[in-house]
């Protein structure tokens, strides 16, 4: 299978790394947003062709699919260009900044028939597919999940502490992760939906602190803290309070309430959740199937998450 990648930055490394260990695929072209750093990837990855215009790797012949690892704002044009040119697109989190164009893309997956993926790798993440599983068999039902994001980025920068050319976004970005979690692992969508933040950055323009509650028609509530202002180890933990047990991941590891490692080797072909991130979309599009974590499938998160925004806008109105 060709594909192709746009984004030559933290994450999109991330995918390459994760391809790598996927066989039967081979990126053939790489879009990134800056000439140099571009080509330096291309040519660390030996990806045979790279470019900064994302129309000239649709173009590339045999090309199937691509991957979005571009800034978020560009992630709901870009995934209805891909469509339109006829290529299956897995759309990093979030597929958009907003609820209509989110909306949009589902659209245009409709109307084309493709494959359109959000890369929401939390549901693929070997340590919440233990908790799934075990909740589709009966044995776990969640009463509560409580949540920290954390970070440091009183400065623009990415994963890797470089530069970023645009401005991260604590709802629509690093809430979209639980928010379409707790839907995925309840099966429900929050009837109950409430959100609080912080001042406004006078450099960034963004919050950077938040605090969410959610709630769902069966009972189960999340508690969800977000920062950009945290000083210390970062990252996203999970706290799993269930009728029977208690789970802590970190990420692809996972926890019993006394801090006892659960041994995770069987769950999946990997450990790393992107790959298995990866692994589904190209299964999705040989097998021509909807993919978990289908645009579709995402959309109730981004309803919760256009609910929310639209609760703090009136806060600050009212304030």
């Amino acid at each position: 299978m060709k594909v192709a990648l746009a984004g030559q930055g933290a994450f999109g490394v991330k995918h390459l790394e994760a391809i790598a260990a996927i066989d039967g695929v081979e990126v053939i072209s790489l879009a990134g947003g800056s000439p140099a750093t571009t080509q330096e990837v291309a040519e660390k990855w030996k990806i045979p062709h790279w470019t900064t215009d994302l129309a000239e790797t649709l173009a590339q012949p045999g090309l199937e699919a691509v991957i979005l690892a571009t800034p978020t704002q560009l992630h709901a044009a870009q995934a209805v260009q891909c469509l339109r040119a006829g290529k299956h697109v897995q759309i990093e989190i979030p597929i958009a900044d907003s609820l209509a164009d989110a909306e949009r893309i589902d659209a245009v997956q409709r109307e084309t028939g493709l494959i359109a993926m959000g890369g929401h790798t939390r549901r693929f993440n070997p340590s919440h597919q233990w908790i799934h599983r075990r909740i589709a068999n009966g044995e776990l039902t969640i009463q509560q999940m409580d949540v920290q994001t954390y970070f440091f980025r009183r400065a623009n920068t990415n994963a890797l502490g470089k530069p970023r050319s645009w401005t991260d976004n604590l709802l629509w970005h690093h809430a979209c992760h639980t928010v379409d979690l707790f839907g995925y692992q309840t099966g429900e969508s929050p009837s109950c939906a409430n959100a609080i933040q912080g001042p406004i950055h006078p450099q960034l323009g963004i919050a950077m602190d938040m605090s969410i509650q959610l709630k769902v028609p069966a009972g189960a509530i999340c508690t969800l803290s977000l920062s950009f202002n945290n000083d210390g180890p970062f990252g996203t933990f999970f706290r799993y309070i269930c009728d029977n047990g208690t789970y802590i991941a970190r990420y692809d590891d996972l926890v019993d309430g006394k801090n006892a490692p659960i041994d995770l080797s069987r769950v999946d072909v990997s450990m790393n959740g992107i790959e298995l991130q990866d692994r589904e979309f190209f299964a999705a599009i040989r097998e021509g199937r909807e993919p978990n974590a289908s645009v579709a499938q995402v959309l109730p998160a981004m309803r919760t998450l256009d609910r929310l925004e639209r609760s703090l806008a009136r806060d600050r109105d009212a304030g």
